[in-house]
């Protein structure tokens, strides 16, 4: 799983850096992170797709909170008897914390003399 998350972080991590520092001109003498660069390539892959370029960078951000969420839900499906168990040691604790708390607001219990 560790080698999935890294392959999917990998290049999401690329890509919005890119994004990111293109999308201000901050190129630090870097042709490939420079606003003519980046305007360029949202125009090509708008002129591939029949699209406008503007709703591209929306559309892959959308593309990675889904993917995000299937791997979430792969991890969690691949430990499902591990979440299941802490849930119910979860659940074993609040009733064992409510009924403690039954307990105190009665009061304390005093002694005999």
């Amino acid at each position: 799983m560790r080698t999935l998350f890294g392959l999917w972080a990998a290049p999401m991590a690329v890509f919005w850096g890119w994004y990111y520092l293109s999308l201000n001109d901050m190129n630090f003498g870097y042709v490939m992170l420079s606003r003519q660069v980046h305007d360029f390539a949202f125009q090509l892959y708008g002129q591939m797709l029949g699209i406008d370029p503007a709703i591209i960078p929306g559309m892959v951000a959308r593309t990675c909170v889904f993917d995000f969420f299937l791997l979430m839900g792969l991890w969690a499906f691949r430990r499902r008897r591990n979440i299941a168990e802490w849930i119910r040691q979860r659940r074993q604790g609040d009733i064992s914390s409510d009924r403690l708390g039954r307990a105190t607001e009665a009061g304390p219990t005093l002694p005999a003399e």
